[in-house]
């Protein structure tokens, strides 16, 4: 009896499953970290979220719809192309708006590391992902390598995107006014 030769996207199940489960697990970690912020958030306006903690949520959610749609049972791999081309261009326009609301607010002044993590990696994953879409039909196995490493990559920018708000928040402390605590005889009405 012969074998039915694999379908070329079976091959990635392990790794879409591991990578899409833990881009769901993360954004919800990165939940925790906006939390963590909210302590702080007279200090931090909606445009500076924006534009460094959004991101890590879209690229997470990006890596999991890549996930979904590269194990979803396609007849053919060249169907996966649109939605791969698709999520290219949203990143593409998506970090252009990042780079924007880096511009534009004004409590952190972005410096060349802030630069690489939130625009030009970014732009780099999702380039390769929508030219790795491209030439899915005549470069099989290469583009779903290069769309593994975009994601992957994507991962790794919103983790260190995540890293990067607590650690400013917990270390930028001294420069920041804290809450006012409320006073002993509202804490023990508060109580009653």
């Amino acid at each position: 009896m012969q074998e039915l030769p694999a379908h070329p996207l079976a091959i990635w199940e392990s790794f879409y499953v591991i990578v899409g489960s833990s881009a769901a697990a993360l954004t919800g970690l990165q939940f925790i970290v906006v939390a963590f912020i909210a302590d702080r958030r007279e200090h931090i306006s909606a445009r500076t979220l924006s534009a460094f903690a959004t991101p890590a949520i879209i690229h997470y959610s990006v890596v999991l719809f890549v996930a979904a749609a590269l194990s979803a049972p396609w007849l053919r791999v060249t169907m996966v192309i649109a939605p791969l081309i698709a999520a290219g261009i949203f990143g593409i326009a998506f970090i252009g708006r990042v780079a924007y609301k880096m511009r534009s607010q004004s409590e952190y002044e972005p410096v060349l590391e802030d630069w690489a993590w939130h625009v030009a990696l970014p732009l780099l994953s999702y380039g390769a992902l929508f030219v790795a879409a491209l030439l899915l039909k005549s470069q099989e196995t290469l583009s779903l390598f290069v769309i593994a490493g975009a994601s992957l990559l994507l991962m790794y920018i919103g983790i260190h995107a995540a890293w990067d708000t607590v650690t400013y928040i917990a270390t930028d402390q001294d420069h920041l006014p804290r809450r006012p605590e409320p006073a002993a005889s509202d804490r023990m009405s508060a109580s009653s």
